[in-house]
């Protein structure tokens, strides 16, 4: 007879789903959560959808990563369900008819939205190939990127063109990415949880055509997303693997990685011997980073608070804290890209989600006149709008009262027929059987 199989496997639900402990709007899970869109899932192509999945990664933990669209989805489906999940930013990619890939970014649910066109962009996997040492995920999208903007508000111009971008909309597009992920307190945060870097480096503004002949400048963002690596200044890279192979014995029982030193009778000779190490101290290239790339971490391993006569002693031992008591090491810091790589040049800028009255537009431009008249017409739409939601207000009581009165009517003739029913049959009941008690033939 077979055995039966117990399981011993965990099952690890999604990384972005709610916990049991908070519900989905509560206080303690109030952080920017993302929503990041294909619009026309199968029109997009591959490459775009490829492209979603690697943003979905790059916004981690802080957004729906395992969102499944469809081709007849519209966007009034995702704003549904945005307000019941807590989202506070949607990313809409599409593919126009002439084959340009755009994003729309949305601040949830009120506005405003900002419209990209994505010039060029290349895929984790394109930046993958490219890179000698790839870096992968694991651990480090638990934690969402730290974000580095760089020129994003430009300086102050005596002869500044009626076409650039305005200031308060440098402002309100800098609010909007700074919105994108959960602020950091250098008091507060780890620096061990910081695994990520998103760097959005906006080019030098340039002049483009516009419809009436004069210049605009463009608003052109390069975005980049790094992982962050660190290793031991100082030592040489014998030292470096036999710290790397003892992490990777703690973390698994694979002894993959540690070096052989059972030829050897000491383990100086392996740390000395050039042809033992493999990189021992002959050159300082090996040991020695550059100065602008270290950084001093402490430590942060836990410790035992010890009260102020073992602290005093503590203090005494070490030579007055002369010894390393600070307990800061030194570290050297670089950065290996993920991916993806994407150019975005922000083409209009309009309040409202993805619907409502135009801020900024890159091509066309409006004269004092125009503008009047375009608020007007959109006082105009709003008072109509207004109007239309209280007559429809009005209709949806009315009908609400009166299938409560038909149906307390439809109750009452219910209930005479019931009481009829039930009279008729409790009679036709008595006569059968006192004529069976008549009758007993």
């Amino acid at each position: 007879m077979a055995r039966r199989r117990h399981k011993r496997r965990t099952h690890i639900g999604a990384q972005n789903g709610p916990s049991n402990a908070f519900p989905a709007n509560s206080s303690a899970t109030r952080g920017p959560k993302t929503m990041v869109i294909r619009m026309g899932a199968g029109d997009v192509g591959s490459s775009v959808s490829q492209l979603v999945k690697d943003v979905r990664s790059m916004m981690e933990p802080g957004t729906a990563s395992r969102l499944k669209e469809r081709k007849s989805n519209r966007l009034r489906d995702y704003t549904t369900m945005a307000g019941p999940l807590g989202i506070s930013h949607l990313l809409l990619f599409s593919r126009s008819s002439t084959g340009n890939t755009n994003l729309r970014l949305a601040l949830f649910p009120r506005g405003p939205t900002l419209h990209f066109r994505v010039e060029r962009y290349s895929l984790c996997k394109d930046v993958r190939k490219a890179l000698r040492h790839p870096k992968g995920g694991g651990k480090d999208y638990l934690s969402p990127p730290l974000l580095v903007m760089n020129n994003f508000v430009s300086p102050e111009e005596k002869n500044q063109s009626m076409h650039s971008v305005p200031k308060h909309l440098e402002t309100l597009s800098t609010a909007i990415f700074q919105s994108l992920f959960p602020p950091i307190s250098p008091q507060s945060t780890p620096l061990s949880s910081i695994r990520r870097v998103l760097l959005l480096d906006r080019q030098i503004p340039k002049t483009t055509a516009t419809t009436d002949g004069t210049e605009a400048s463009q608003y052109v963002i390069n975005l980049r997303h790094y992982a962050i690596a660190t290793k031991p200044t100082g030592l040489s890279r014998g030292v470096r693997r036999i710290n790397a192979a003892a992490r990777t014995l703690k973390e698994r029982a694979s002894r993959k990685g540690m070096p052989n030193l059972g030829n050897l009778e000491d383990v100086a000779d392996y740390i000395l011997d050039h042809s033992a190490a493999g990189a021992g101290f002959t050159s300082g290239s090996e040991s020695e980073m550059d100065t602008d790339a270290e950084v001093e971490v402490l430590d942060v391993n836990r410790r035992k608070v010890l009260s102020k006569q073992q602290a005093k002693e503590a203090r005494k031992s070490e030579g007055d804290g002369q010894h390393g008591g600070t307990g800061a090491q030194k570290r050297a810091v670089k950065l290996v890209e993920l991916g993806p790589r994407m150019t975005l040049r922000m083409t209009k800028v309009e309040e409202g989600v993805c619907g409502g009255k135009v801020m900024w537009h890159e091509y066309l431009s409006k004269s004092e006149d125009e503008i009047k008249e375009m608020e007007r017409v959109w006082e105009t739409r709003k008072r109509e709008k207004a109007e239309r939601k209280r007559v429809q207000k009005e209709n949806v009581e009315k009908k609400r009262k009166a299938n409560a009165s038909s149906g307390e009517a439809t109750n009452e003739v219910q209930e005479d027929a019931l009481g009829e029913i039930d009279s008729d049959d409790s009679g036709g009941w008595d006569d059968e059987v006192s004529e069976l008690e008549q009758d007993p033939k």
